[in-house]
């Protein structure tokens, strides 16, 4: 029954691929044109660049935990969609929609495995933890990279001020001040190229 109930999740979680995002990839087509990045692309970028960032964490990280807080952290994406960073509207009502997908979602496994998923999600969320602050660090930094790398492409089509990235990135100084140095860096290279509308 147990087995069961993980294998369904598993078949459950491949819907997370079809969950598309704002950023782009940062890898073009032979064309030299790209394409909208999905959540499960997303969730693996993360995982892989939480280990290899991992020593610039501003504490000490159960790196384990770390990881599997980054391949469940947008799980519930399946149900609640990508809520873009910048969508005022769409942030009003994301909290709901995503506890009311987590408890769908995490309800598949059988317990203890389901319960645990569940908390390390609703860890993420909360922020409190040095693995949260991190992995949410490394989360913002992300997208932050891959506008500056397909020249502006969600900020241009969102009409993005540079006020705003500079408020939403401010969480990236939580989990690493090297990190956070660095996303200043960008936002302020990104705004003299005129990636983003000066504030």
């Amino acid at each position: 029954m147990l087995l069961k109930s993980k294998i369904q999740f598993i078949i459950e979680i491949d819907r997370l691929k079809q969950v598309l995002r704002q950023s782009l990839v940062i890898a073009q087509d032979e064309a030299g044109s790209s394409r909208r990045e999905n959540t499960a692309e997303h969730s693996w970028h993360l995982a892989t660049s939480v280990l290899v960032l991992a020593s610039h964490s501003n504490e000490k990280l159960d790196l384990l935990k770390a990881l599997k807080m980054a391949l469940i952290h947008d799980i519930v994406e399946i149900d609640a969609g990508d809520t873009y960073v910048y969508d005022e509207s769409g942030n009003e009502t994301k909290k709901e929609r995503e506890q009311k997908a987590a408890q769908r979602l995490f309800s598949i496994i059988m317990p203890p495995l389901g319960d645990e998923l569940k908390a390390l999600w609703r860890e993420f969320e909360l922020g409190r933890s040095s693995e949260a602050k991190f992995v949410a660090a490394v989360d913002r930094l992300l997208p932050l990279i891959a506008n500056t790398m397909t020249g502006g492409h969600s900020w241009k089509k969102h009409q993005i001020r540079a006020e705003q990235v500079y408020q939403k990135c401010q969480v990236i100084a939580s989990g690493s001040d090297e990190l956070g140095d660095y996303a200043a860096e960008l936002i302020e290279s990104a705004t003299r190229a005129g990636l983003l509308l000066e504030s």
